[in-house]
């Protein structure tokens, strides 16, 4: 770790808890910072708190008063508190600083980031570029969005080393200094708009990923996405373009049934096990990545012809009852659920819904078409009934969870079907996590074995 004084009798709010939360208030803390930290859980119920407090940090649990901003020079933001919460507001219009935790990870480490960003594909696509990187030069260490705390990776981290940083665009908007020696951009589309906003805000966040890139650093971008590419048009870093449908010859692309990468063939395409025409995508552009960054062919090679996805994210959970089912429930916006559903060619009963963003559901009608029962459960399980109409799906049924709707999806299939959670929506009205969504899913279909 990078031994700064920036941070040396800086007095710091650190706002929200977490796992972040916690991790930042005691890098800062231990890094000579007078740190304050608020929290909305009460004392008596936050052991996380408690431990903070032990420690000799200052703790203000149970409320959130404006006064806190006093005399403060820093916030670190949990980076799920949205920007119209009074104390993130009142500390802008003071022009105290507001970041998050990955911007206190870019400042100690010693490790060079590999930074991945985009609407969809960043876990799979953050989880390939660790394996294929592994037996290289230096040690991947996976960070950030992906479940494990920037901060403290980058505290541990050495200069032989390299830090694989999943960041979503909540983290981004968050950073003033970030600076990735390799940035990914896999793609934008319409997410998260309750919380930017707007889709301007959405994509001024994504684009902060390169903000601060020079030429010797290299931005990994699609090329097929106008966005994206208009993103790449204005960074100061190297372009490394990639492409699953024209041939770039700077960067990533395929060529008839052959990944190359800057004209030299990598792997077949037979030989990629990960299914879905999206992690042609993934593929691209972690073996970017991970050759920019020392891997080699082989190992590129090793690794696709193994990895068949990440918990959550299109996993095979089995085949119980002769149906085939999968868990997707990282699919928490329509063009998630879109690209899983057109990954299969069998029937397929699809279990959707969750937390009601605001938006409708039309864009999902023209993928629905191919759908031949939903299950739906969650707030949003009218409005995707509606899009089911609107479609043509023949058997719609509601459900209350994910546990019931395993059930009924079983009542609705017949021997061959595919049953897929990719429910579309985040999960926060019925549970904390979209993995704890996920492995009610799987729990459940274990239940129906029993």
């Amino acid at each position: 770790m990078k031994h700064t004084e920036q941070f040396h009798q800086k007095h710091i709010l650190v706002l929200g808890l977490a796992k972040s939360g916690e991790a930042a208030a005691r890098l800062l803390h231990d890094l000579g910072a007078i740190v304050t930290v608020n929290d909305q859980k009460p004392l008596a119920d936050n052991p996380q708190a408690q431990k903070l407090q032990k420690e000799g940090i200052h703790v203000v649990c149970g409320e959130h008063p404006i006064s806190l901003l006093d005399g403060k020079e820093l916030v670190v933001k949990n980076p799920g508190i949205r920007y119209d919460n009074p104390i993130v507001e009142e500390a802008i219009k003071r022009g105290i600083s507001v970041v998050t935790e990955v911007e206190l990870a870019s400042k100690v480490s010693e490790a060079e980031i590999i930074a991945i960003t985009g609407s969809n594909g960043k876990t799979t696509t953050t989880s390939l570029v660790v394996e294929m990187l592994k037996g290289s030069a230096r040690e991947p260490k996976v960070a950030g969005n992906i479940g494990v705390v920037a901060s403290d990776v980058a505290r541990e981290a050495t200069a032989d080393d390299v830090i694989v940083m999943e960041v979503s665009s909540f983290q981004l908007m968050g950073t003033s200094h970030f600076r990735p020696k390799v940035a990914i951009l896999l793609n934008i589309f319409d997410a998260h708009l309750d919380y930017h906003g707007s889709k301007e805000n959405y994509v001024a966040a994504k684009k902060k990923i390169v903000e601060n890139m020079k030429e010797e650093d290299y931005f990994v971008y699609n090329a097929d996405d106008p966005l994206v590419s208009k993103v790449a048009a204005e960074t100061k870093a190297t372009p490394i373009p990639f492409s699953r449908s024209t041939v770039v010859k700077s960067g990533a692309y395929v060529d008839g049934e052959t990944y190359m990468f800057r004209g030299e063939k990598i792997v077949e395409k037979g030989d990629v096990v990960l299914p879905g025409d999206h992690n042609v995508d993934n593929v691209l552009a972690a073996m970017s990545a991970a050759l920019l960054m020392g891997a080699t062919k082989e190992q590129i090679h090793h690794v696709l012809s193994k990895f068949s996805g990440v918990e959550h994210r299109l996993q095979f959970v089995g085949t119980a009852f002769e149906r085939k089912w999968y868990n997707d429930s990282k699919a928490t916006n329509i063009l998630s659920t879109t690209a899983a559903i057109q990954s299969f060619t069998d029937p397929i009963v699809l279990l959707a819904g969750g937390l009601d963003r605001g938006n409708s559901f039309d864009d999902l009608i023209p993928a629905l078409q191919k759908v031949k029962a939903v299950v739906l459960f969650g707030e949003t399980k009218h409005k995707l009934a509606q899009a089911a109409m609107e479609a043509g799906v023949e058997t719609i049924v509601e459900a209350e969870r994910v546990e019931d709707a395993v059930r009924k999806a079983l009542d609705v299939s017949t021997n061959g079907d595919v049953i897929l959670l990719s429910p579309a929506c985040a999960s926060w009205d019925q549970y904390r996590t979209f993995e704890e969504r996920g492995e009610a899913f799987v729990t459940s279909i274990e239940g129906l074995q029993e």
